[in-house]
Protein backbone atom coordinates (compact mmCIF):
# COMPACT_ATOMS: atom_id res chain seq x y z
CA UNK A 1 0.00 0.00 0.00
CA UNK A 2 1.52 3.61 -0.64
CA UNK A 3 0.42 5.68 1.87
CA UNK A 4 0.09 8.96 0.11
CA UNK A 5 -2.09 7.38 -1.82
CA UNK A 6 -4.30 6.15 0.56
CA UNK A 7 -3.70 9.70 2.39
CA UNK A 8 -4.93 11.61 -0.46
CA UNK A 9 -7.67 9.07 -1.12
CA UNK A 10 -8.95 9.73 2.25
CA UNK A 11 -8.84 13.60 1.97
CA UNK A 12 -10.80 13.53 -1.27
CA UNK A 13 -13.51 10.97 -0.32
CA UNK A 14 -13.26 10.87 3.27
CA UNK A 15 -13.11 13.55 6.51
CA UNK A 16 -9.41 14.49 7.57
CA UNK A 17 -8.71 17.11 10.04
CA UNK A 18 -5.39 18.91 9.60
CA UNK A 19 -3.15 20.84 12.35
CA UNK A 20 -2.57 19.84 15.77
CA UNK A 21 -5.22 21.63 17.63
CA UNK A 22 -7.77 20.46 15.12
CA UNK A 23 -6.40 16.58 15.38
CA UNK A 24 -6.59 17.38 19.40
CA UNK A 25 -10.28 18.61 19.18
CA UNK A 26 -10.59 15.38 17.19
CA UNK A 27 -9.16 13.34 19.92
CA UNK A 28 -10.87 14.74 22.60
CA UNK A 29 -14.58 14.18 20.81
CA UNK A 30 -13.69 10.61 19.96
CA UNK A 31 -13.92 11.08 16.39
CA UNK A 32 -10.52 10.26 15.49
CA UNK A 33 -10.17 7.00 13.48
CA UNK A 34 -6.49 7.52 13.14
CA UNK A 35 -3.36 10.36 13.67
CA UNK A 36 -0.90 10.73 11.54
CA UNK A 37 1.86 12.67 12.69
CA UNK A 38 4.99 13.85 10.84
CA UNK A 39 8.54 12.62 12.03
CA UNK A 40 9.43 16.31 13.12
CA UNK A 41 5.93 16.95 15.33
CA UNK A 42 6.71 18.90 18.39
CA UNK A 43 7.66 16.55 21.35
CA UNK A 44 4.90 18.55 23.27
CA UNK A 45 2.40 17.07 20.99
CA UNK A 46 4.17 13.30 20.91
CA UNK A 47 3.59 13.23 24.21
CA UNK A 48 0.00 14.17 24.38
CA UNK A 49 -0.55 11.59 21.84
CA UNK A 50 1.22 9.20 24.16
CA UNK A 51 -0.78 10.09 27.10
CA UNK A 52 -3.90 9.23 24.95
CA UNK A 53 -4.45 4.89 25.26
CA UNK A 54 -6.96 4.08 22.75
CA UNK A 55 -6.23 6.28 19.45
CA UNK A 56 -3.96 4.72 16.40
CA UNK A 57 -1.32 6.59 15.31
CA UNK A 58 1.32 6.20 12.34
CA UNK A 59 4.20 8.56 11.87
CA UNK A 60 5.25 9.60 9.13
CA UNK A 61 8.59 9.28 7.48
CA UNK A 62 8.48 12.63 6.57
CA UNK A 63 9.05 16.00 7.82
CA UNK A 64 5.86 18.45 8.13
CA UNK A 65 7.10 19.92 4.74
CA UNK A 66 6.55 16.30 3.29
CA UNK A 67 3.27 15.53 4.60
CA UNK A 68 1.83 18.77 3.79
CA UNK A 69 2.54 18.02 0.24
CA UNK A 70 1.39 14.11 0.84
CA UNK A 71 -1.30 16.09 1.34
CA UNK A 72 -1.75 18.54 -1.56
CA UNK A 73 -1.76 21.28 0.54
CA UNK A 74 1.26 24.30 0.37
CA UNK A 75 2.20 24.37 4.02
CA UNK A 76 3.44 22.19 7.13
CA UNK A 77 1.34 19.55 8.16
CA UNK A 78 2.65 18.06 11.60
CA UNK A 79 -0.34 16.36 12.48
CA UNK A 80 -3.99 15.31 11.42
CA UNK A 81 -6.32 12.87 12.16
CA UNK A 82 -8.78 10.53 9.66
CA UNK A 83 -12.38 10.70 11.08
CA UNK A 84 -13.92 8.89 8.43
CA UNK A 85 -12.00 7.31 5.44
CA UNK A 86 -13.85 7.06 2.52
CA UNK A 87 -12.70 5.10 0.04
CA UNK A 88 -9.08 5.00 1.60
CA UNK A 89 -7.77 1.50 3.32
CA UNK A 90 -5.54 3.90 5.35
CA UNK A 91 -7.49 2.71 8.39
CA UNK A 92 -5.16 -0.47 8.01
CA UNK A 93 -1.92 1.03 9.32
CA UNK A 94 -0.89 1.90 12.70
CA UNK A 95 2.57 2.30 13.63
Amino acid sequence: MDFNTSLRRAIKTGKVILGQNETKDSIEKGSAKLVVVAANCPAEFSGYLSGKDGVKTYTYEGSGVQLGRACGKPFIVSALAIEESGDSDILTLSR
